[in-house]
């Protein structure tokens, strides 16, 4: 029985709440240096369906098989427009992964609480991360010009989409790795583990806060070009003893 073997070059990059796709600099210069074709989303943080249409629309622009990534609230939002036919594989950083009919808020029950993490929520329903707690909850490890800057360039999320519940996800047909970062204040850890293991991800713990993609770039990318080049196989077995 003979083998094939196709490495995957495309990867398409998905923000979280509170951030826009700048963040995903360092990954993408490092995996445009190291040959990848690389697409970042700008996810318009209005509603579920708006961030998935966003992704979709980068998705349709591929040529093969992708790798799609993830960062937190982006979890959510590769885990419904990850069935798209280009995706080959799923990379949660630090990231949500809720089950079809499940909400993202139903990931957090039985979970510890985040002090840290604060959303100041408007009348408008947008929330903003609380502006004093800014860096402790999200960007602990950064410098605080680089924080203060992360933090005065947030974009707010609709809160409601987090009461909205998933009609797919995709990680349970494609297969997924998972980053954690150790020192993640926006979720509790057992959190992160309990749904990474859930996926049946592999899982890479790295030191870092909820910005690891920013912060942990080099990490970052390793674990995506492991996906990369295990997608396909992985995928070609599951289907062989489906």
């Amino acid at each position: 029985m003979s083998t094939i073997e196709e490495e995957i070059t495309n990867v398409v990059l998905v923000h979280g709440a509170f951030a826009d796709g700048s963040g995903w600099r360092g990954v993408y210069d490092n995996l445009t240096g190291r040959g990848y074709r690389v697409t970042i989303v700008q996810n318009p943080l209005t509603s579920l369906a708006d961030d998935v249409a966003a992704t979709t629309r980068v998705l349709d622009m591929q040529e093969g098989p992708t790798i799609l990534v993830g960062h937190s609230w982006g979890g959510t939002v590769i885990t419904e427009a990850g069935v798209h036919p280009a995706v080959a594989g799923l990379v949660y950083v630090s990231a949500l992964a809720p089950d079809a009919g499940e909400t993202t808020s139903q990931q957090y029950e039985g979970f510890a609480a985040t002090p840290e993490f604060v959303i100041d929520v408007g009348d408008d329903g947008y929330g903003f991360l609380n502006h004093d707690g800014f860096q402790a909850g999200f960007a602990a490890d950064l410098d605080d010009a680089d924080a203060a800057f992360l933090r005065d360039t947030q974009v707010p999320i609709n809160m409601s989409v987090f009461a909205t519940p998933l009609t797919s996800a995709a990680w349970r047909d494609k297969p997924s790795w998972a980053v954690i970062a150790r020192e993640d204040k926006s979720f509790d850890q057992a959190m992160l583990q309990h749904m990474a293991r859930r996926m049946g991800a592999e899982i890479t713990e790295v030191a870092g806060s909820h910005d690891v993609y920013i912060t942990q770039a080099g990490a970052v990318s390793d674990v995506i070009v492991e996906a990369a080049h295990n997608a396909l196989a992985n995928r070609s077995v599951n289907a062989g003893s489906a």
